[in-house]
């Protein structure tokens, strides 16, 4: 396994969209190794292929509950809607509110090639949806309705802490 570096801001990999991933052999269970690895030692919730410069739909998610590999995946049902804090690896210090579903289901592969399926809910969903927009060339800025300061982000983060909003 290895820690790879993570593209910044400004570089436009970001915006192209990624590729879907046609060999399910060794060098992609290494990137998705790599990619884990990678979200853990930055303590992200989430890392696309194309944030270590690989244009490929391949994405990791790790909210709390467990490492989700997800290989060409597609949203395939929303409902509700949620305003959240939301970061990005690839956006060093940058904290805004953004609209995202409050629930999604995902139809992907694993590492293997086989099919599954991941409901998301709350940060889960919000994290899905961001991993996803990174493979369609899409970034978090663009939607965000309020960016916010780090004095900002801490007073919201105790806030929800709190239960509120």
């Amino acid at each position: 396994m290895a820690i790879r570096n993570i593209i910044k801001d400004g570089d436009e990999i970001l915006h192209k969209k990624s590729r879907p991933v046609e060999q399910f052999d060794e060098k992609l269970g290494q990137l998705l190794d790599d990619m884990r690895d990678t979200m853990k030692d930055a303590e992200g919730a989430g890392l696309a292929a194309v944030q270590v410069g690989i244009l490929r739909r391949v994405c990791v998610i790790d909210v709390g509950d467990g490492v989700i590999e997800l290989v060409n995946p597609q949203i395939v049902e929303i409902s509700g809607e949620e305003e959240d804090l939301e970061g990005c690896l690839s956006f060093p210090g940058v904290w805004g509110l953004v609209t995202r579903p409050e629930t999604v289901k995902v139809m992907a592969k694993n590492r293997h090639g086989n099919n599954i399926m991941v409901k998301g809910t709350g940060l889960k969903a919000r994290a899905l949806c961001h991993e996803i927009d990174h493979m369609n060339g899409v970034v978090f800025k663009s939607f965000i309705s309020r960016f916010l300061n780090e004095k900002e982000v801490e007073r919201y983060n105790r806030r929800k802490k709190k239960g509120g909003k």
